[in-house]
């Protein structure tokens, strides 16, 4: 530490010498910037005499507000800062200029803050300005704000935790206390405080390690010919420390499936028809496509035919629209183009079905068409729709070409008012052949990549935009017409057609572990939406909460309950009459750890831990790998004793280059770590060795790290909101990327027992020591060892494995390589058959990862005595 604090201060141009002449005290000054500032957040300036002022960092934020929607939102206004008499600092801050809401954090240092909370208020127009003092008479804080009307308003807290009442009060109780001083960047408002010297320094060494893993972090391939000018090709030698072997997590490699990107309608779902129950709303896209409405995706082609949405009569009331066509005189017909299209093949067969009635005529018939873009039939039929009730109307087509981009049509063949709703093309040719299934080629890919588990269905759609948009798994099972559709929180329409019977069907045609998760009473923290504007404000009322807690109890029985059970009925009648084992639950996603969420998390996990024993419940800690967040998720998971918590972090390739002594450092007491959403900023090969590198790393620690899974899964192009993701794919195309090749790797090479190594390189600098990996794992189930070997360097790296006593001399190995460029984005990997020595030495080479399959020692079985 004390090497790493000495190159800091070189690194600021300060010596160490010069380090000890400090003054015993000076002044604070903390402020915050404008509303628009990218820096916005919580500042520091520090002055001997109140007149010269030396920014700390350049307006580096040491807290920042994480109210509100992602982005600009996140808005820290007129931050008030005060210290009490225990030493302990308070801030609290504006927000917007529209809710009824303050905020506050405390740190005891300055430099690490706690939980933020956001206390309602009900008075005035609106909350600004908010500043606190201590009442010491009273014996507590008394926090006084401005409204939009000129008004002032006060209430009292002896705990930041509970409040009074806001009551009005005259202007002259509202006592500021700021000043305004000249910054070099310009004047700033906030409050000055007579501090030692020992608080600023903490300040400015903060800022400057922070500065100096910001430069670590930004290390790329670009910089290796520099960095590496002269490196000659390095020796590294491997020997096996069998002796010290240790059990491992089995289910350390999963997947992530989040409806983000259209990975689930449009996407995994096979359903072709987009739209197919009429309830696309202008507010799934929060009205900034007004052509995003009940007939998105649809047309008429013709014309003497009218489209009406209508909502009288529904086929359900989860779906309450449906379409009517008034037909004056036949010819005209309703077309649907799909997602970007609708891919068919030739010879294949596509279940086709909708729910119609006629409403008036006498005809009934409706002509079913698959038309080519060019206007070619490629298939046929004629349905018939009755008066009355709805009625269920099904067909099969079978196209007599390949088309990308087709479209169907439905042309009622006489002239009335016909209503027709969840209007379906189904491919019969889906994964594992399942009705209502999944897309075979893009299903195939993820379970190429030998999943032990599968997470769903997110991520931020789990706990979703505000209250009105939590997930509930229970909208998403049963009769198709039955489920109950919504936006999701990327903005577009969730049909849930691919709902939780879908979810734990895939995970069972995969043998992969089922990971549903839930809200942990709250919305997301980044909702635009909620009863005060936004943020995780809009907690379940409390009163609401025993139900909500019901409902999650009833997952547990639908998937693991008797085919008696209320339920397990349920599921039995979808066709599953077997238990699915349900065996883990997340609850909670990258959550604000705030007073508000670990009441409701408390809840439901002492209510799962009472019922469900046999439930392994997964909490959050946030959504990077520091922070308050994350402190505040692992105090809260080590109190309550959770088993498990769920860790996500997206960084710089270089980030898992220098940090992968990460977990070596956790307590093996504690919680165990399911790395749930990871990923390195992009999709090149320099990425993914990165991240091969580190999880050698991992699984290392998989004693620890039971699960990880890489995030985003799915991607369809041109509908993406996050990259990089790990599976592009278009209609036609799956397009799996370099990511993916070293999750496959990882995913069908895992272990359940680790061999520890000691490595001695020739060249032993740390530039180069930590751009080289070693991880040999052994499977106990087919005894196969298992050694997997990362080269980061432009130079090859010659391996020697002394795997003498650890596999029989001459065993047969299957070698497979990935080798390219960093900024590669195709690398595909190469494989071979080896026949395996006791001294193992293999050519690694440049930017390059290789896994060496050996077939392990098998038990004989005992024969029949003669």
């Amino acid at each position: 530490m004390k090497r790493f604090l000495a190159l800091v201060a070189l690194a600021a141009g300060v010596s160490p010498a010069a380090m000890a002449n400090e003054p015993d005290s000076v002044y604070l000054f903390s402020y915050g910037t404008t509303k628009n500032s990218s820096k916005n957040g919580l500042h520091f300036a520090w002055s001997r005499d109140k007149q010269s002022w030396h920014p700390v960092g350049n307006e580096y934020a040491y807290v920042k507000s994480d109210y509100g929607p992602w982005g600009s939102d996140k808005r820290m206004m007129t931050p008030f800062v005060l210290q009490d008499a225990k030493g302990v600092w308070h801030a609290v801050w504006g927000l917007n200029e529209r809710e009824h809401l303050f905020a506050h954090a405390a740190s005891a240092d300055l430099v690490d803050w706690g939980r933020q909370n956001y206390p309602a208020v009900t008075a005035g127009a609106n909350v600004l300005r908010p500043v606190a003092v201590y009442d010491q008479k009273a014996g507590a804080y008394v926090v006084t704000y401005a409204d939009a009307a000129g008004k002032y308003f006060q209430v009292t807290t002896k705990d930041f935790k509970n409040y009074t009442a806001a009551t009005e009060v005259p202007p002259a109780r509202y006592q500021d206390g700021s000043l305004t001083v000249a910054l070099p960047g310009g004047a700033a408002t906030g409050q000055v405080h007579r501090v030692p010297w020992s608080v600023v320094d903490k300040l400015v060494k903060t800022y400057e390690q922070n500065q100096y893993r910001n430069t670590l972090y930004a290390e790329s391939a670009a910089q290796d010919a520099q960095r590496f000018a002269g490196l000659k090709p390095v020796e590294a030698k491997i020997s096996l420390e069998p002796q010290r072997a240790k059990s491992i997590s089995d289910l350390l490699v999963g997947v992530f499936f989040e409806d983000i990107n259209y990975a689930a309608d449009g996407g995994l779902y096979a359903e072709l028809v987009q739209n197919r129950g009429f309830e696309y709303q202008p507010g799934d896209k929060k009205f900034r496509d007004q052509g995003w409405n009940a007939t998105h995706a649809w047309s008429l082609k013709g014309d003497n035919t009218q489209l009406i949405i209508d909502s009288a009569a529904p086929l359900h009331p989860n779906n309450p629209h449906y379409a009517v066509l008034h037909t004056t005189a036949p010819g005209a017909a309703l077309v649907n183009g799909g997602f970007d299209g609708i891919p068919v093949k030739k010879g294949e067969r596509y279940d086709f079905s909708l729910f119609a009635k006629q409403l008036e005529g006498k005809g009934g018939k409706i002509r079913v068409s698959l038309v080519s873009k060019e206007g070619n039939l490629l298939a046929g039929t004629t349905v018939t729709a009755t008066a009355g009730a709805w009625k269920a109307v099904k067909a099969v087509l079978t196209p007599t070409a390949d088309a990308a981009d087709a479209r169907l049509e439905l042309q009622p063949l006489a002239a009335g008012r016909l209503a027709v709703d969840m209007v379906s093309l189904f491919p019969q040719k889906t994964f594992k052949g399942r009705k209502n299934g999944l897309r075979a080629d893009l299903a195939q890919a993820v379970a190429d990549l030998h999943p032990r588990f599968v997470r769903f269905p997110g991520g931020c759609v789990a706990h979703g935009d505000g209250l009105e948009n939590i997930y509930r798994w229970k909208h998403t099972v049963g009769p198709l017409e039955a489920r109950q559709p919504q936006r999701n929180i990327w903005n577009y329409h969730q049909s849930m057609g691919l709902g939780y019977f879908e979810y734990f069907q895939f995970c069972e045609d995969m043998g992969a572990e089922p990971l549903p998760v839930v809200a942990a009473g709250v919305p997301c923290q980044n909702s635009a939406t909620g009863p005060h504007g936004g943020g995780q404000q809009g907690g379940i009322p409390m009163d609401q909460m025993d139900e909500y807690v019901q409902d999650i109890l009833d997952l547990v029985e639908w998937a693991n309950g008797p085919a008696t059970s209320k339920w397990g009925r349920m599921r039995a009648e979808a066709g599953h009459p077997k238990p699915f084992n349900l065996k883990y639950i997340g609850v909670g996603n990258e959550d604000l750890i705030s007073d508000v969420f670990e009441e409701r998390f408390a809840m439901i996990y002492k209510a799962l831990k009472e019922k469900h024993p046999e439930i392994t419940v997964i909490g959050t800690v946030g959504p990077f790998y520091e922070g308050t967040d994350y402190e505040e998720g692992w105090e809260l998971a080590s109190k309550l004793q959770v088993p498990m918590v769920d860790e996500h972090y997206y960084v710089p390739p270089a980030w898992m280059i220098h940090n992968q002594e990460y977990y070596d450092r956790y307590d093996r007491s504690k919680p165990k770590v399911y790395l749930g959403e990871y990923a390195t900023r992009g999709n090149t090969f320099y990425n993914a060795l990165a991240e091969a590198l580190y999880l050698a790393s991992v699984e290392r620690n998989a004693d620890v790290v039971t699960m990880t899974s890489y995030a985003p899964l799915l991607a369809r192009e041109g509908h993406t909101q996050w990259n990089p993701d790990l599976i592009y794919f278009n209609g036609t195309e799956v397009k799996p990327t370099v990511n993916y090749e070293v999750q496959k790797l990882y995913g069908q090479n895992a272990g359940t027992e680790y061999l520890p190594a000691a490595v001695a390189l020739s060249n032993n600098t740390e530039a180069v020591s930590k751009r080289i990996a070693v991880s040999v794992v052994r499977d106990a189930k087919s005894k196969d060892v298992v050694v997997k070997l990362v080269n980061l360097l432009p130079q090859p790296v010659n391996a020697s494995v002394d795997l003498k006593g650890i596999v029989p001399v001459g065993s047969a190995a299957v070698k497979t390589v990935l080798a390219g460029a960093p900024s590669d984005r195709n690398v595909r990997p190469v494989t071979s058959s080896i026949a395996v020595p006791e001294n193992l030495v293999t050519e690694l080479q440049p930017y390059s990862f290789t896994v060496i399959r050996i077939k392990g020692k098998q038990e004989e079985k005992p024969g029949k005595q003669k």
